[in-house]
């Protein structure tokens, strides 16, 4: 019976990971204009995007599913680190096929990235989980 109870997690961290990794390869695509400000406008684009998903999975795991702040706070980290990872391995993928000379595989960044994403945004969501949780027992 408990089981069943997390698969809604689950599907939704692998859901909004997935749209991270889209989002980072999508607005990837769109930075690669030689105009500087382009570049700049579609990285700010890609961290906009990201911070609402981020928001509305917040949201979703606090309202709609009942967690705790801890627990929200993991589903979000680990989403988090799930779409880091994919960016990390399409970073891989990419390596490959662009056949750069010189430029070694970016090996390391499938166990940092997802470490250097998640610790923040873990301790971020708890950190606002526990602020909400007191003004709604105030409240």
């Amino acid at each position: 019976m408990e089981e069943s109870g997390r698969r809604p997690h689950a599907r939704t961290m692998m859901l909004v990971g997935v749209t991270y990794v889209a989002i980072g390869i999508v607005f990837s695509a769109l930075a690669k204009s030689p105009d500087f400000n382009a570049v700049r406008i579609s990285r700010l684009a890609a961290w906009l995007a990201s911070a609402a998903v981020g928001i509305a999975h917040t949201w979703y795991e606090r309202q709609r599913l009942g967690t705790s702040s801890r627990v929200t706070a993991l589903h979000t980290a680990g989403a988090v680190a799930f779409g880091a990872f994919g960016i990390a391995l399409a970073a891989n993928v990419h390596w490959l096929f662009a056949r750069t000379s010189g430029q070694r595989a970016p090996l390391l960044a499938l166990p940092i990235w997802p470490v250097i994403t998640a610790i923040p945004v873990f301790l971020v969501v708890l950190a606002v989980g526990v602020m909400l949780d007191r003004f709604s027992r105030r409240t």
